[in-house]
């Protein structure tokens, strides 16, 4: 259609001089949105409670699986629920694999509005779902549809800000990736006061918490789609020069690999086992965070010497406090190490960053046993954090690797791709902690032993991360798309050399020092207050 021509990417092509610094608040305020799915859970308790409102009420116990699915007379079971969270991580890899390539020649700015519609009409769908209290309208609504959004709107920026920030791929993706982490921080306490604000006698204050995070979420995700705006072919920073020789850094290709090849290339499988064990190591302890400080410290966590089972309520409620701030502590981490880690390896190399979560993270998984049964908390917490970092770190580290390994071209495809080893993780993680955790207790083990299993099968998974790290070389030649492929593939992603011509595309408008401020103000207010908030929580630990 004539009239959304703007959102083709060749209206979104930036003219030389337009300022690179833009293009970062824009991936930004799209990561902070669709982050919200790492803070669902806070829906889940209220939406228990839908029908009963006070307390839930239970479906007979002789009705059946699809019974209880369809009815509207009873609530929802919490782990009905959660069924919305792994649908958001499936569908975000196998979105993200299936339409990356599709990106690429469409350009981030209209696959950054299809992902605004997609999470914010998802949210609508779920709104709907909860009013009619259809538990299949919120799995298809924010799991589906919205976990689409999620795919797209994770994906849109790297090719692009790798290609703006060729002399800082690393920092570039970390600040991008780091709004994914964030998204909760902001998305969590403002859901909490919009329930509590729309809660009635008659409504715990979801469906409308939805519609009203559906709106913002619409115009903040199409404010930063419409901030895309992508380099012409070849662009490169006033003050860099690219190396000229593979000889100077072995591991950056100066060639490109058609993302239609990368199946069959070992180099890519290898960073996927790279990245899945990585992940797997970190998102399984996400999980649970919160039990597992409690159960491995139990009473000594408010200075008495008493095990878990042993605790009064009134006791458990306070070490559950000071378990939401080791969570918190935990969230800081994950958002921190995906920028600092990522901006390190600029200087270290991709591969040597890993190098150093595979090490560092097995001698930290390694030790936590002992620094558990020693009473250590203060160590303990401390590599916990570290761990998280590392987890953040390898996620916001990876587009950069694939960049370095299999050019620019079309690396937001192949991290597409490459993001099905997190919806891998995502269900072995979880599957590894919760089934061994229930397994040791079933036997007899005390609740304070029952992760250190856990913990040296995580080292040893980080072991076989390394082993991949290592045997990653740089792509044959044969792999890499000659001369007259990589013409063809720019024309097919309307990628030019010139300046853009089209309306609206003026070299001052991008580079007014006052459009820059308004721009990173707009991510960076939401995401200090974030912080801010987690970061009080966080204090409850070291009262």
């Amino acid at each position: 259609m004539a009239f959304l021509d703007f959102l083709d990417k060749e209206h979104s092509i930036a003219h030389a001089s337009y300022n690179r610094w833009l293009v970062p608040p824009a991936a930004l305020a799209i990561h902070l949105c669709i982050g919200m799915a790492y803070g669902f859970s806070v829906f889940w308790l209220p939406l228990s409670k839908a029908i009963g409102i006070k307390e839930p009420v239970a479906c007979a116990s002789d009705m059946g699986f699809f019974a209880e699915i369809f009815s509207s007379t009873c609530d929802w079971k919490i782990s009905t629920l959660g069924w919305m969270f792994t649908l958001f991580f499936v569908l975000l890899g196998t979105s993200a694999a299936l339409l990356g390539g599709w990106l690429e020649r469409a350009g981030p700015r209209k696959a950054g509005v299809v992902a605004a519609l997609c999470w914010a009409g998802g949210l609508v769908i779920s709104a709907l779902g909860v009013y009619t209290h259809q538990i299949l309208l919120l799995w298809l609504g924010s799991g589906v549809i919205g976990g689409i959004g999620l795919g797209l709107g994770y994906i849109s920026p790297v090719s692009t800000l790798i290609k703006w920030f060729p002399d800082r791929r690393g920092m570039a993706t970390g600040m991008a990736i780091m709004g994914f982490g964030g998204g909760a921080m902001i998305g969590a306490p403002m859901a909490n006061e919009l329930m509590h604000h729309f809660a009635t006698a008659t409504s715990v204050g979801v469906w409308e918490t939805f519609l009203v995070l559906a709106a913002v979420y619409f115009v903040f995700m199409l404010a930063g789609a419409m901030g895309y705006r992508v380099p012409p072919a070849g662009w490169k920073p006033d003050d860099w020069n690219e190396p000229e020789s593979r000889s100077s850094n072995a591991m950056i290709t100066h060639k490109h690999v058609h993302v239609n090849k990368v199946w069959g290339i070992p180099q890519f499988w290898l960073i996927w086992g790279v990245l899945c064990l990585n992940v797997t190591a970190g998102i399984g302890v996400i999980g649970m965070a919160s039990p597992l400080l409690q159960e491995v410290f139990a009473g000594k966590l408010i200075g008495i010497n008493a095990s878990f089972n042993e605790l009064t309520g009134e006791q458990k409620m306070q070490i559950a406090a000071i378990a939401a701030g080791f969570t918190g502590l935990l969230s800081l981490f994950n958002i921190a190490g995906r920028f600092v880690w990522a901006s390190i390896s600029d200087y270290i190399g991709r591969q040597g960053t890993y190098y150093v979560f595979f090490i560092l993270g097995f001698i930290l998984y390694v030790s936590i046993p002992a620094l558990g049964q020693a009473g250590q908390i203060a160590l303990f917490v401390a590599a916990f954090g570290v761990i998280l970092s590392m987890y953040g770190g390898g996620f916001a580290t990876v587009p950069a690797y694939l960049a370095d390994i299999f050019g620019t071209q079309m690396v937001g495809a192949i991290h597409g791709r490459l993001l099905t080893a997190w919806a891998t993780a995502g269900v072995l993680g979880p599957v590894l902690v919760n089934y061994i955790r229930e397994y040791q207790i079933n036997h007899g083990v005390p609740k304070a032993h029952v992760y250190d299993v856990t913990m040296y099968i995580m080292a040893g998974m980080l072991l076989l991360g390394l082993l991949c790290n290592a045997l990653v070389r740089p792509v044959a030649d044969r792999h890499c798309m000659s001369d007259a492929e990589l013409a063809q593939e720019r024309k097919l992603a309307q990628d030019r050399d010139a300046p853009a011509k089209a309306a609206g595309e003026h070299v001052g408008y991008g580079n007014h020092p006052v459009m820059i401020a308004l721009a990173w103000s707009a991510v960076g207010i939401p995401l200090a207050i974030g912080i801010w908030i987690t970061l009080q929580k966080a204090l409850i630990l070291f009262r």
